[in-house]
């Protein structure tokens, strides 16, 4: 059966990821996490120094950048059956899911050095094709010959309730749980929304061939078997 490449771009916190490894895991597709990427280089701008309070030091981070001091790999997890997200040889996967990584993430993703260094390593891991990857600029900047372009997305509160029962189900102290705030969540859900849409350098858009997927009353084993679906029939037509 002929390879092809599968592209799932939209907004922060629709279940992208979840559907996409699900994907790739049933046809046997490599999955990339590109968001995990971005999470993973604004870790470390965070850690060096180079992301304080009042805003990302922009030289620095690309003196790192053009360096090569910033390696972001994936390796697979036996007791997950999914990928975790590395940085520097560290596995970073918990890290980079916590709220003060996802309150600075959408201006990393904006500068432009760091989109080119992430689009080229993309690039070159769905040479090969079988890739199943999620993003917000696969199927219009990375991959716009994908032959499956999905759009997802959902309403932000929807959105922002699953990112609160994500985080929840993560927490292992109540002091965690009594840490998290819908409110707030959802406030995060909403700027990065405004900032990935409206950055100068591949902001998030639906590309003119993509299918859209509104799944805000969909279950997840509904989102799957209509994600495997839409497989089937574009290998069909290849």
């Amino acid at each position: 059966m002929k390879k092809i490449i599968i592209a799932i771009d939209g907004h922060s916190s629709c279940g992208k990821s979840t559907m996409a490894k699900q994907l790739a895991k049933e046809i046997g597709y490599v999955y990339v996490d590109t968001g995990a990427m971005y999470r993973a280089v604004t870790l470390y701008a965070m850690r060096n120094g180079m992301y304080p309070d009042e805003g990302i030091k922009e030289e620095a981070l690309k003196a790192a950048v053009d360096a090569g001091k910033i390696q972001i790999s994936f390796k697979f997890n036996a007791e997950t059956g999914r990928p975790d997200t590395y940085l520097n040889g560290e596995k970073v996967e918990d890290e980079i899911r916590q709220m003060d990584v996802s309150n600075r993430v959408s201006p990393i993703a904006a500068l432009p050095f760091v989109r080119a260094l992430l689009t080229e390593q993309q690039q070159a891991m769905g040479k090969e094709k079988g890739i199943v990857m999620d993003g917000r600029d696969i199927g219009t900047a990375v991959f716009p010959q994908a032959e499956l372009k999905v759009f997802v997305t959902a309403s932000a509160r929807v959105r922002a309730q699953r990112r609160f029962d994500e985080l929840m189900g993560k927490a292992q102290t109540q002091a965690e749980r009594d840490a998290l705030n819908y409110d707030e969540i959802l406030k995060n859900v909403e700027e990065r929304d405004y900032i990935d849409s409206h950055r100068e350098v591949a902001p998030l858009r639906q590309a003119e061939d993509a299918i859209v997927l509104d799944n805000s009353q969909l279950t997840r084993e509904e989102q799957s078997a209509w994600l495997l679906e839409r497989y089937k029939e574009t290998v069909a037509k290849c």
